[in-house]
């Protein structure tokens, strides 16, 4: 079976908030490269599009604060990835490399959080979990690597060797984060009411097309993981 044949959502993250949806798509073939001209034209339309926006008003922001809320996260201390790129966006957000320029990019530009990762790194497939609190995360604090623990009944992504994102979409792990060399990658689209399936649908078409032009024989699979799907456990 393939990484997204084997993805999964457990029935305790539907059961907090029913309407969930993942959209999973794997990417390979990638040609690494730097910041380029594309790449931050992209950037920039996203920077203005976030330019007078009041972030804690806009419609998923506000959906994904109360999610934190339901699995007794802090959303003022702990933002979710959209937030913290939106509030980012009137500085300017960063020019990283062109694979991770994009996928900000969109997030920023169709307000819904997105995670990229590292697919070469994982162990086994994607789930998305209440956490028990004995799962490993390794991280970094004050420059140094180490291991943390979520919070028990925390809801987080893992695979076979542990936590990959904490809080949702709040922090990604060291281990399998985007590096300047990663040639294959997973990216995850979190959607919360009211982001209706045709706005993800969009948003991961025009994800799809931009990574499509990251080198000559990229390939793509996506598959979405809701309540509905059999995936779900």
């Amino acid at each position: 079976m393939s990484i997204l044949e084997e993805a999964s959502v457990d029935a305790a993250v539907f059961a907090l908030r029913p309407g969930y949806r993942a959209m999973l798509i794997t990417v390979e073939g990638l040609v690494p490269g730097p910041s380029d001209a594309d790449s931050d034209a992209l950037l920039k339309e996203a920077e203005e599009s976030a330019r007078d926006l009041v972030v804690e008003q806009v419609p998923h922001v506000a959906a994904w604060r109360e999610a934190y809320r339901a699995f007794g996260a802090k959303p003022q201390r702990t933002r979710n990835s959209l937030e913290a790129l939106l509030r980012r966006a009137a500085d300017g957000l960063p020019r990283v490399n062109r694979l991770t320029d994009i996928y900000n990019a969109i997030s920023v530009l169709h307000r819904i959080p997105l995670g990229g990762e590292d697919l070469a790194r994982y162990a086994g497939p994607p789930r998305l979990i209440r956490a028990t609190g004995a799962e490993p995360f390794d991280t970094t604090a004050a420059g140094a690597e180490v291991i943390e623990h979520p919070e028990t009944g925390e809801v987080v992504w893992c695979d076979d060797e542990g936590v990959t994102c904490r809080r949702w979409n709040w922090r990604q792990g060291r281990r399998t984060r985007l590096r300047d060399e990663t040639t294959s990658a997973l990216f995850i689209l979190d959607a919360l009411k009211p982001m209706s399936d045709e706005d993800l649908n969009a948003t991961a078409g025009e994800l799809i097309t931009r990574l499509g032009g990251l080198g000559p024989d990229v390939r793509t699979g996506h598959r979405l993981l809701s309540a509905h799907s059999p995936a779900s456990i």
